[in-house]
């Protein structure tokens, strides 16, 4: 049977090795086998199907609860449809807010340098406009309030 070592797995997956070890620590994966003469971790093809699920999630943001959920979530199949939807719906929305956050960032950010660009060409009208959409902008980033 064909078993994979820890830093194999590590590269195949991009979890770092201290990673893969929490996860099995934690209960995420495993337990793994063990080389019987030097100790080592030795991983199977079921345990990498479980670590690319743990990959892809993580690399998502999604949070060591909801990995576990998720994960004891994956053999009920259709029965938990509807849950496995529901969490990763509510992550799809964190990041959606998150990334309404950055726009207000960059916006702001734009629209500031779009002020002092203005200021260096002396363009006063274009400096005036500049100014009202920086106020929008800040109103966007939700300080101020």
């Amino acid at each position: 049977m064909t078993t994979f070592t820890i830093q194999d797995v590590s590269r195949h997956s991009g979890l770092s090795e201290p990673t893969l070890r929490y996860y099995e620590d934690v209960g995420l994966i495993g337990p793994v086998d063990r080389d019987e003469h030097s100790g080592h971790r030795r991983y199977r093809p079921r345990d990498l199907d479980v670590i690319e699920v743990l990959a892809c999630l993580r690399a998502v943001g999604v949070g060591i609860e909801d990995m576990r959920t998720y994960l004891a979530n994956r053999p009920r199949g259709r029965a938990a449809a509807a849950e496995q939807r529901d969490l990763l719906l509510r992550h799809a929305e964190r990041i959606e807010a998150e990334i309404a956050a950055h726009q207000a960032r960059l916006r702001y950010l734009r629209e500031k340098a779009a002020l002092w660009d203005a200021r260096d060409r002396g363009d006063t009208a274009a400096e005036a406009a500049a100014v009202r959409r920086l106020v929008d902008a800040v109103g966007g980033l939700g300080v101020l309030r």
